[in-house]
């Protein structure tokens, strides 16, 4: 197989609503089974994704502009963000870029960019694959390179599992990037300052079908770098909707190995004072759930509270409890609590154990949003402490400290935002 890629030269600067598919045939002759690479930014200029920012406060609008196009930030250091965006990319400044753009300006990348590659393949009149290209860091290399956000008419992976290699071995995790490796091509002869937004990539045998650029995002599960450094703590969001999808046992375990390195009061004392209770069994949850929504009801009703508004208090509540695919009560021994004769020490004493049973809470959750599971803190168990011991068989030094849902988010939750450390950091 020999391969070409012959850049496409001569187009104009391009505008909102330019026919892209009329400027490159009129610029290049186009053979059955060419590959078209199209830079994203020309794509965003046709499409209208170009913002007019205020240039006397360029910084602040491109700040306002990359939280805007964030869904996710994965990694911060200084003014550098690395995001993901709302289609699931992960880049730097979530693809709000200000280069090869009129001053004043930033591109946006394009909504759909599946949908741009398909609409210009369709355009473009031949039996052509498209690629929408950008330039993406690597977070173990120096340099960048082209990867694809848009892909039509072509295989974005080749799956080479279950196929044996030269010495009869079965490859198990083998997928290639087809649609990436021909962006890269691609961007040999396209450059970043050379004024050359398109590229054909000729002779590529064995790669049409149909597919999309959402193929080459790894599902958040499978994930291994899902976060970085301190922002897997700024991750964490409360999710209440969870996705059917069954959360892995050892994802679990390693939340609460994680959960369990949280500071223990008399730590060097002996075991720490953790108890992490999965009612994972259809024979576990549902009497313990049951307890404390009568306990509830009770409290309730000693309120005043009607029947109809607790009903309806009880099933919100419900819809969380029994539908998450995960749910741990959490528990901290007071076992080790040192007895004092009065009150005040005495009362220390509890909230202290009771404040590192928090933190080993918050591990727990940071834990889980590390491995992109979502969870939510209930506080149910605390209002009926001796309920809830009682029904799991644990012993009256067990003080609940809550219950935290889990799973899968249904939707991806909405971004954090950046909290200024200013209304509750006190310098003296």
């Amino acid at each position: 197989m020999r391969i070409e890629v012959i850049p496409v030269t001569g187009l104009p600067e391009i505008a909102d609503g330019d026919d892209l598919a009329e400027l490159i045939s009129s610029h290049t002759e186009l053979r059955d089974g060419d590959v078209v690479v199209v830079a994203q930014k020309i794509v965003s200029k046709s499409e209208g994704w170009i913002v007019e920012i205020d240039a006397t406060h360029a910084r602040e609008e491109r700040a306002k502009a990359i939280i805007q196009e964030t869904a996710r930030v994965v990694a911060r250091r200084g003014e550098i963000v690395i995001a993901q965006t709302r289609h699931g990319f992960v880049c730097a400044n979530a693809g709000v870029d200000a280069s090869n753009v009129q001053p004043g300006r930033l591109a946006l990348l394009p909504l759909d960019p599946d949908g741009s590659a398909e609409r210009l393949r369709a355009a473009l009149g031949r039996n052509v694959g498209v690629v929408i290209s950008d330039t993406f860091g690597r977070a173990w290399r120096i340099g960048q390179t082209n990867v694809a956000l848009g892909v039509a008419g072509i295989k974005a992976v080749r799956d080479h599992r279950g196929e044996k290699d030269s010495f009869g071995m079965e490859l198990e995790a083998t997928i290639i990037a087809i649609a990436d490796e021909i962006a890269g091509a691609a961007e040999l002869v396209m450059g970043k300052s050379d004024g050359i937004p398109v590229a054909i990539v000729r002779g590529l045998e064995g790669i049409s079908g149909e597919d999309s650029a959402r193929a080459l995002i790894r599902p958040p599960e499978e994930d291994l770098f899902a976060v970085a450094g301190v922002d897997v703590v700024e991750l964490r969001r409360s999710v209440r909707a969870f996705d059917v999808r069954p959360v892995p046992d050892e994802v679990v375990a390693r939340a609460v190995e994680a959960a369990a390195t949280a500071p223990a009061p008399h730590g060097s004392r002996g075991a720490r004072p953790w108890r992490f209770v999965w009612l994972k069994t259809s024979e576990a949850r549902p009497p313990f759930l049951a307890a404390l929504r009568e306990m509830w009801r009770s409290d309730l009703r000693t309120d005043g509270v009607s029947d109809e508004t607790i009903s309806r208090r009880i099933d919100r509540s419900n819809e969380i409890l029994e539908k998450a695919p995960v749910l741990i009560a959490c528990f901290v021994s007071l076992g080790a609590a040192d007895g004092y004769p009065d009150e005040r020490r005495a009362r220390a004493e509890r909230d202290m154990f009771v404040a590192a049973g928090g933190a080993a809470v918050q591990n727990l959750m940071v834990a889980l949003a590390a491995q992109s599971v979502g969870s939510c803190w209930i506080s149910s168990s605390l209002f009926a402490p001796d309920v809830a011991a009682r029904v799991l068989g644990l012993g009256p030094e067990w003080q609940a400290l809550g219950c935290v849902a889990a799973g899968y988010a249904s939707d991806p939750p909405a971004a954090r935002q950046t909290a200024d450390p200013q209304g509750f950091l006190d310098v003296r």
